[in-house]
């Protein structure tokens, strides 16, 4: 079969995420129709996670080409850019401040970049409850994609933006995530200031870190008044089930957690035992590096679906700056083949040096933290 022209072809684009949702939108401004299929039976099914910080050359680029960069810095956080970091007894060892003109990063919910991104898409584009559980048909297409309820949709071009374990990712690559050896327990606190005050003066608008070689408790404000805490520790992936706790038991794990991180500040340890609700268990996993593939031209991937890597602030920016770049080269060359092929040639290469970087960074995670480390991390003014 021919590739079809990208202004004809049938293109699903699996997950709606940043980078699925980013892709449709920049697509449906250069007037080539997509549709974008979703598991959840509705936008509100489930929590979107915490706060993203979107980079100038990537996440911001990629809101630039979709047309939303001015309505993203009316719902952004400038000052969740400030950083506090802090060892074990609490004693602060650096503190970066924003400038009052410091766009390099600035903050945002996920769930509110989720709800900018598809009140921009055209009506019905997104088509819930359609949750992917294969990619059938040849390398050459048409491909098709078929759902757990039984449907099926023929297309030309499907791209996998569904996460760490995509369904599209089997159709062009044998790989599988691997756990890292890392664990985040994910902790929420909600009207943090009237509720949580020392929590919140703790973490200011931004973020706080802590480690001591084997364990790391990091908070991270959000919009609406809430904190996220993320509880790091090098332990097997199964160790709720294998201490004798679960999720539910909520007093367990914080008795346990306790003793782990005995002799900690008692003001860091309120990230463990003044949360709101029960814990999330986050088991940090990893694609190989490099991730790479036999090029098809029917199918290809973006975001932890092509690269997945550990969170360390560069997941989102690079799955949206995928998603402009795949977008595009499909406006941009004749057939969907020749689109997929300049795409690759761009992203993989990218992805292998940003995941070789990050190849232990869940690891890094934990490292004891020294004073002035956070200058580092400190972001050029633009």
């Amino acid at each position: 079969m021919r590739s079809p022209a990208p202004t004809d072809a049938r293109i699903g684009i699996v997950g709606a995420g940043p980078g699925g949702l980013t892709c449709a939108r920049i697509l449906q401004r250069h007037g080539i129709a997509v549709t974008v299929y979703d598991r959840d039976p509705h936008p509100r099914a489930r929590d979107q996670g915490g706060t993203l910080d979107l980079h100038a050359d990537d996440g911001q680029h990629a809101l630039r080409e979709a047309g939303l960069i001015e309505r993203f810095f009316e719902l952004a956080r400038p000052e969740g850019q400030e950083m506090r970091l802090l060892d074990p007894s609490g004693r602060l060892l650096d503190h970066h401040v924003p400038a009052a003109d410091e766009l390099f990063k600035p903050e945002i919910d996920r769930g509110r970049l989720r709800d900018l991104l598809l009140g921009s898409l055209e009506p019905g584009t997104v088509r819930w409850g359609h949750a992917v559980e294969e990619v059938a048909g040849p390398a050459e297409g048409p491909r098709r994609l078929c759902f757990a309820d039984g449907t099926s949709a023929e297309t030309d071009l499907v791209i996998g933006a569904d996460g760490a374990f995509s369904r599209v990712r089997p159709a062009v690559s044998p790989a599988v995530p691997g756990y890292t050896g890392v664990s985040f327990l994910e902790a929420w606190f909600q009207d943090v200031d009237n509720a949580h005050p020392e929590l919140a003066a703790l973490v200011g608008q931004g973020g706080a870190t802590a480690a001591d070689g084997d364990r790391a408790l990091f908070a991270q404000r959000n919009g609406g008044d809430h904190i996220r805490v993320y509880v790091i520790q090098r332990l097997p992936a199964d160790w709720i089930s294998a201490n004798g706790l679960s999720l539910a038991d909520t007093a367990g794990l914080r008795a346990w957690l306790l003793d782990a991180f005995s002799g900690w500040s008692p003001a860091l340890l309120r990230m463990i035992t003044g949360n709101d609700g029960p814990y999330v268990d986050r088991p940090l996993f990893a694609l190989p590096v490099p991730h790479v593939w036999e090029r098809s031209p029917s199918v290809t991937l973006l975001g932890d679906a092509a690269h997945l890597m550990p969170p360390l602030g560069v997941g989102a920016n690079l799955a949206m700056l995928d998603a402009c770049e795949l977008a595009l080269a499909l406006a941009g060359s004749a057939t969907v083949g020749d689109a997929v092929e300049a795409y690759e040639k761009s992203m993989l290469p990218r992805a292998a040096e940003a995941a070789r970087m990050l190849e232990h960074g869940a690891e890094a995670l934990l490292e004891r933290h020294e004073r002035g480390e956070l200058a580092a991390f400190a972001p050029p003014r633009r």
